[in-house]
């Protein structure tokens, strides 16, 4: 085997097949694990590094939707294919696509183009609807979700794309391509929610300072000892490594990891992470006979029987 970034490629298309109702994806790809109840979201512009338009979003949400609600998937895996046709690099995420950024948010193209500069937006449905920042409903997304995310990282993970690794349950980096750069301030913008704020709890303040202030680059290696990064991994192994982790995630609880994902993220969610986890403690009350007696002594309009169910303490 030679030693060309195709050839490093971490991907194995013979684990994995493209999830049915998605075989039309323009710019990312979706695919489930052939034995396992994972799937794999991939950016696929690798010629721009990932860089994600309006329309990356739009199917980035619709897929980890799709996940959300598919009841035998525990694991989500987000990642970028490569290399680029360019030039043989690997990204993960670069973050938005500068060139289609209006002062309203990204811009969606006209249809039928596939200009992605400024000369290839459809002004009509800016003048609407305005640019988007819908890349922060992913973000949500993936916080909220009640299955374990992971980000693997193959390549640059900058801007957008870093905020992205940041709001993951957990990140896996390859030794030899990741490289973590927040290019925020570099090009007027700021992620001012999870990709700064929640970064500062992964890496501590000082850190995530030196990080958003000065935009320097980092290997995985030197992401993982600050403590954003769980594993890293040589590129070849880095999808294998991947999937182990996402067996072992899926040799647990599905109610205990959901529950945990949920408390793990409650004390800096404020009310909006209380209410997802009273909601999910709400559903396991639902699991109980207790639960039970009290609906249908309603249904049935008669007074419920506790006496069976002790005051625990």
């Amino acid at each position: 085997m030679t030693d060309t970034p195709q050839a490093q490629n971490p991907f194995d298309p013979t684990q994995w097949e493209v999830v049915p109702g998605f075989e039309g994806l323009v710019d990312i790809t979706y695919h489930r694990h052939v034995g396992l109840g994972c799937v794999r979201i991939a950016f696929d512009r690798p010629e721009v590094r990932n860089a994600f338009r309006p329309g990356t979003v739009d199917e980035l949400y619709r897929a980890l939707d799709h996940a959300r609600t598919t009841p035998d998937v525990g694991v989500v895996l987000l990642t970028g294919n490569g290399p680029s046709p360019k030039d043989g690099g690997w990204a993960f995420c670069s973050g938005g696509d500068q060139r289609i950024r209006g002062r309203s948010g990204y811009q969606y193209a006209a249809a039928g183009t596939d200009d992605d500069t400024a000369a290839g937006v459809d002004e009509a449905r800016v003048r609407a609807e305005g640019g988007r920042l819908h890349i922060l409903e992913v973000q949500r997304l993936i916080r909220t979700m009640p299955k374990v995310v992971v980000a693997v990282v193959n390549g640059w993970a900058a801007g957008g794309g870093h905020s992205l690794h940041v709001v993951c349950d957990l990140t896996i980096a390859s030794r030899q391509h990741a490289r973590f750069k927040q290019t925020d301030a570099d090009v007027g913008s700021f992620d001012a929610g999870y990709g700064s704020a929640y970064l500062a709890k992964q890496v501590g303040q000082k850190f995530a300072r030196e990080i958003f202030f000065l935009g320097r680059p980092y290997d995985a290696e030197t992401m993982q000892r600050m403590g954003a990064v769980n594993i890293v991994a040589d590129h070849a192994e880095l999808e294998t490594e991947a999937v182990q982790v996402a067996r072992e995630i899926l040799g647990k609880s599905p109610t205990a990891q959901r529950m945990l994902k949920f408390a793990f993220n409650l004390t800096d969610d404020g009310l909006v992470g209380q209410q997802v986890f009273a909601g999910e403690a709400t559903r396991l009350a639902y699991m109980t006979d207790e639960a039970v007696e009290g609906k249908e002594a309603f249904l049935e309009k008669r007074e419920p029987d506790w006496s069976p169910f002790p005051w625990y303490f």
